[in-house]
């Protein structure tokens, strides 16, 4: 019946729009609403039928929705059904100095993907230094040697291999913190003081560019497109804020109202640029921007970040909230409480198919000094299973996990 009313609503559809189609689950067959189809200039939406028409002459579409995989297809073939694949993304981290063809670190995390529900990876394609990880066509980027510390020398080899594997692709952007994009602009880097146009650098040394500075969103933008061009599935944008530190030089007053619209206007310059690819975009913030009441003074609410991006990524690490958060003395010994509660706290805003936070997989660094173990861990994943979030990303700083840890029943030998 449901292939018989689809056939018919295609029949009817092919009397108006250029191309049009039907989006269906591709494990249930039912129509999927709200889902984004996209030429390289605008998108549409599927009704609740399932049906979509868009008026392009393009020869390539491009289908996104929230908990599935992205699709893209030519259009010689109309009109037609177009199915869905679902996922619930549970990514681990990979360092930029893992993400090479032929790394001991890739091929740890390959064989736990091959062992576990793992079934995605983040990779660092632009790092906090601005080193990229292979060789794009961004010559502004290469120009200052962003290129000569690239891990990677046959991205298209890294791609394919992961594709054959089924792996759900990430590509982490680190943003606004770039010492070698800073550091070549100084006209457009944070500054510490006007008198002598002293460029500021944070604790670890590194320097940061102006986010009301649009030749900054060009340059993130730039990189987060020769991601896409590669195949990468999804664009991470990490710091995407300001710096969480008063008193510096920025080219605007560096108000709230100011802050909030030069994320907003990256993300939707960022949109506009990505959207010929069908890649997701995703965003990371601190935890506690699900229990902030402004901008925390770094340009980021939930509401203002997920009016313009698909996916919120808050770094739920337990460890990050202070004594009292969640009423505990110690939140890092309730891993669980401070993954569902936030997730849960935020859904009158976004809803919780569209956050998929990092998790914790590292020691506390609070006076507690609670390792993070099994127990910990599989804690923090049945937190989003329960919050019902887009799966998770798993952030270990150097990219080693152990694979009784992320088992949720482990065999006892």
């Amino acid at each position: 019946m449901k292939l018989i009313l689809s056939l018919f609503l295609l029949t009817q559809l092919s009397l108006f729009a250029s191309y049009r189609g039907i989006i269906l689950d591709a494990k249930s067959s039912k129509p999927l609403s709200n889902v984004i189809i996209s030429d390289s200039r605008h998108d549409v939406r599927s009704d609740e039928n399932g049906t979509f028409s868009i008026d392009s002459k393009e020869k390539v579409l491009h289908v996104k929705a929230y908990g599935y995989r992205p699709l893209s297809f030519y259009t010689k073939n109309k009109p037609m059904l177009v199915h869905l694949h679902p996922i619930k993304v549970r990514a681990l981290y990979l360092t930029f100095w893992g993400a090479s063809n032929n790394s001991k670190t890739l091929k740890n995390i390959l064989k736990l993907i091959d062992e576990t529900k793992a079934n995605a990876i983040v990779v660092d394609v632009k790092n906090e230094y601005g080193s990229t990880q292979f060789w794009t066509g961004f010559e502004q980027a290469n120009s200052y040697g962003a290129y000569k510390k690239r891990t990677n020398r046959d991205i298209k080899k890294f791609i394919k291999m992961l594709k054959a594997r089924n792996i759900y692709t990430i590509a982490r952007i680190v943003t606004f913190k770039d010492e070698l994009q800073a550091s070549n602009n100084p006209d457009y880097a944070i500054r510490r003081d006007n008198a002598k146009r002293t460029i500021w650098r944070n604790h670890d040394n590194m320097a940061w560019v102006d986010p009301f500075d649009k030749r900054s969103h060009d340059y993130a933008i730039s990189i987060a497109e020769e991601a896409a061009k590669v195949g990468y599935d999804e664009i991470n944008f990490d710091y995407i804020r300001f710096p969480a530190k008063k008193g510096l030089i920025y080219s605007k007053p560096n108000t709230q109202k100011n802050r909030i619209k030069a994320i907003e206007s990256f993300l939707n310059e960022a949109k506009n640029r990505l959207r010929k690819y069908g890649v997701f975009i995703s965003v990371d913030t601190y935890g506690n921007i699900c229990w902030a009441k402004d901008d925390n003074g770094i340009g980021q609410t939930v509401s203002s970040l997920a009016a313009h991006a698909d996916y919120l990524a808050p770094m739920l690490y337990p460890s990050g909230f202070s004594s009292g958060s969640f009423h505990f003395k110690y939140p890092s010994e309730h891993p669980y409480d401070v993954i569902f509660r936030s997730v849960k706290h935020i859904r009158p805003w976004i809803p919780s198919n569209r956050v998929r936070p990092w998790l914790q997989y590292f020691k506390d660094y609070t006076r507690r000094r609670k390792d993070y173990k099994r127990e910990e861990i599989q804690a923090q994943i049945k937190a989003t299973q329960d919050a019902g979030t887009n799966g998770w990303m798993m952030w270990s700083p150097s990219s080693k996990y152990t694979l009784d840890y992320l088992l949720e029943n482990p065999t006892r030998l």
